[in-house]
């Protein structure tokens, strides 16, 4: 039996979902459109009198960027599967499929300066923050020409403005809040995103975060990535409130369709408008759903049905809509997006062998890799005292 959170979702989304997808206005050049304007998912809000974008604007190179990351993903996610199956994947493995709107969604509204932490389903969020396919795929594996040589495998994935990759349940939200005060100290006016799941939502260090962000103002995004399960249960019987997006009490907060990409953009647009203006933090809750079980040891079936994850493919899945939408707005045609999916299988394809072949790091590095040339920041506090990051 679907659980309330999953039965309201497909509610939503039943509703009109495809009738969305045809663009309000667009802008044509001769052939294809040059770009289009969506509708958005209706937002929720908390302590908050304004909303994101009611209408996004995708333009053709977006279009085809948000369609390519998604598909990447994807297949990206089918092939660490498969690696897993084959004892080429050690210890944990989460896959990411059905989530990839999130990633790309926000991605498209970040910028240069702005940073990014999440927990262990992190595949996804190490390729849109910039690692290559094949760079993700061989730390899968723990070879060389991973992102960090083979040595963080699955769950510890870095490069520039990503701080991972965590293990720890519920443990990079604080982290995040550190990363958001960095940022304000250094006045680089960028922001930090913190993502955790539904699981990790009734962590206690999670409010901690939340009330020193409050407390400073800090320019943090704290993105509670619902899927409807935290491991093998439902929300509905792990939390006595599922509405996350109001969990940050003091802290407003937005409920978000994390199935649509564009949606998932808007709103992330409003949160870097909203946190650079010195607002302080904001609590998003994205509701979404993974296809594949909490990690590869897990079946995910035992407290689903087959059908429940088959509905949400046919009718909410996220690539599926999204080529609607871009398809019916003339922003691309299936032909190209047919050529799309063949390059991106063939670059997997390529990725896996890689990962499959290349050699791993000499016993004697093991142990390197364990510092790094700090720039040390220093802040005098009214006691007298200093506090050192």
């Amino acid at each position: 039996m679907l659980s309330k959170l999953i039965k309201n979702a497909l509610k939503q989304g039943h509703t009109n979902q495809r009738a969305l997808a045809p663009f309000m206005t667009g802008v044509r050049k001769a052939g294809l459109a040059t770009e289009a304007t969506f509708e958005t998912r209706p937002y929720k809000l908390h302590r908050l009198e304004e909303a994101p974008a009611a209408q996004a604007t995708c333009t053709r190179d977006n279009a085809i960027l948000y369609y390519t990351q998604m598909q990447m993903i994807r297949r990206m996610e089918s092939a660490a599967g498969n690696l897993y199956k084959e004892k080429a994947v050690r210890g944990f493995c989460h896959l990411y499929s059905g989530q990839e709107a999130i990633c790309v969604g926000i991605k498209g509204a970040l910028r240069p300066q702005d940073s990014v932490i999440t927990a262990y389903r992190d595949h996804g969020w190490a390729y849109v923050m910039g690692c290559t396919v094949n760079s993700v795929m061989a730390e899968l594996t723990g070879r060389s020409q991973g992102m960090a040589r083979g040595k963080g495998g699955s769950m510890h994935m870095y490069t520039k403005n990503f701080y991972g990759g965590n293990g720890i349940v519920g443990a990079q939200v604080p982290v995040g809040a550190g990363v958001a005060l960095a940022n304000k100290y250094l006045d680089n006016n960028g922001i930090c995103v913190a993502l955790y799941g539904d699981g990790a939502a009734n962590q206690g260090q999670l409010f901690e975060a939340y009330n020193m962000a409050k407390l400073m103002d800090l320019p943090a995004v704290f993105i509670c990535e619902n899927n409807g399960y935290g491991m093998g249960t439902s929300v509905d019987r792990a939390s006595a409130s599922t509405s996350y997006y109001t969990r940050g009490d003091y802290v407003p907060g937005i409920w978000i369709d994390g199935m649509d990409v564009l949606s998932v953009r808007e709103a992330l647009t409003f949160c870097v408008d909203y946190c650079t203006s010195g607002k302080g933090p904001l609590v998003l809750e994205v509701v979404t759903y993974r296809y594949h079980g909490h990690s590869m040891s897990d079946p995910g079936t035992s407290y689903r049905t087959r059908d429940e994850i088959q509905e949400v493919r046919q009718t909410r899945d996220p690539i599926m809509l999204f080529k609607e939408k871009i398809v019916s707005a003339d922003l691309a045609t299936n032909e190209e997006l047919k050529k799309i999916d063949i390059d991106v299988r063939k670059e997997i394809d390529d990725a896996v062998k890689v990962a499959k072949t290349d050699k791993e790091i000499a016993v004697q590095e093991l142990a390197a890799d364990q510092d790094h040339q700090f720039t040390l920041i220093t802040y005098k506090l009214k006691c007298g005292g200093t506090l050192y990051i």
